[in-house]
């Protein structure tokens, strides 16, 4: 079925019935309704150019990604919220418009695009501290919504984030909980605002505990496998080394891994290890009836829908208040922690 066959089908003109699959304010809910029962009844999916047509829209979001050589942004957490975000476009007629940039021509391409106007709005993805993005983005007028908040930004803006603090903290105090008193933090780049907020949440457990900080059981770097082996290298070979680590990633995490099972160390018996859990599809933390790492979860997936959904929420309605959206990680309790032991002897 295409758009004219459905507009027949309700009697309703071919305008009214793509503003309604598109969420514009001025359509009644009580049409809405009507129209997105038939569309879904008839196996109705938007044609793109037909609703650009009717609705003077491209029927596209941007999603910028930089190329860095300190920090990419391309991996399996972001192709998890592409994903997730890639189910609500497709709903509502949208494409995703990717464009892979050098850091440098990073905020000019989003100037680009909106005097092109070949996007009706953009994802922010990776907020650093005070980033210039959102400003900008203001500036231009074009609607965007940050998958993350910015520490130092003092403008309004639409976001998601995940309580990264507690989320730490919570994960942190599990650990030390069971006595541990020894605990390595393996940590993102810290000028990345998830990252900083994470480490804040670590701090604070310690704190609490009235445990001493020991920057050598500190590290931050990009998220890798290889940083979480040579992040755990280093902190079992202090004096006094880790008795437990927490992760600020699952791919860090077999970073870790790698090397306790090089030094002959039993994950959840002679060393402890709770990571930070996107849930990401292609490394699932075991089943949910039997996780193998305690860590705070969040999907990254529901993330990326929900955030699509705010996006073109706010495309429909530009006069809608801005929304802010603070998401609390699970506390999962899997086979990787236990109550501090004396170590066996490789």
């Amino acid at each position: 079925m295409n758009l004219r066959e459905l507009s027949e089908l309700l009697n309703l003109s071919q305008t009214t019935v793509s503003r309604a699959l598109n969420g514009y304010p001025e359509v009644s809910e009580s049409t809405r309704k009507r129209v997105t029962e038939a569309a879904a009844q008839h196996n109705y999916h938007p044609n793109a150019g037909a609703q650009s047509l009717a609705t003077g829209r491209s029927m596209a979001i941007g999603h910028v990604m930089p190329m860095s050589a300190n920090h990419e942004m391309v991996n399996v957490i972001f192709a998890d919220f592409i994903a997730g975000a890639s189910e609500i476009y497709g709903r509502s007629g949208y494409r995703m418009v990717v464009s892979m940039v050098d850091d440098k021509d990073e905020l000019q391409t989003y100037r680009d695009l909106a005097q092109r106007r070949s996007v009706d709005g953009v994802m922010v993805h990776g907020p650093v501290r005070a980033d210039p993005r959102i400003p900008l983005l203001n500036s231009l007028g074009l609607p965007f919504v940050v998958h993350g908040r910015s520490t130092g930004v003092e403008a309004e803006y639409n976001w998601l984030d995940v309580n990264n603090r507690r989320a730490i903290e919570q994960v942190t105090e599990h650990l030390i909980s069971l006595g541990h008193r020894r605990i390595g933090f393996v940590n993102g780049m810290e000028h990345m605002d998830f990252a900083f907020r994470r480490r804040d949440g670590y701090l604070s457990a310690l704190k609490g505990a009235g445990i001493p900080v020991d920057p050598a059981l500190m590290q931050s770097a990009e998220m890798t496998e290889p940083a979480g082996h040579n992040a755990a290298c280093a902190m079992l070979g202090l004096s006094d080394p880790a008795t437990a680590f927490v992760s600020s990633s699952i791919v860090v995490t077999l970073g870790i891994r790698r090397t306790l099972e090089e030094m002959n160390l039993r994950i959840g018996q002679d060393i402890s290890l709770a990571s930070f859990d996107d849930e990401i599809s292609a490394l699932p933390n075991g089943s949910p009836e039997a996780p193998i790492y305690t860590a705070a979860r969040s999907s990254v997936r529901a993330a990326g829908r929900r955030c699509a959904e705010l996006l073109l929420g706010q495309i429909a309605n530009p006069t809608r208040a801005n929304v802010h959206e603070l998401w609390e990680a699970d506390l999962i309790l899997g086979s990787s922690t236990r109550a501090i032991a004396r170590r066996r002897a490789g």
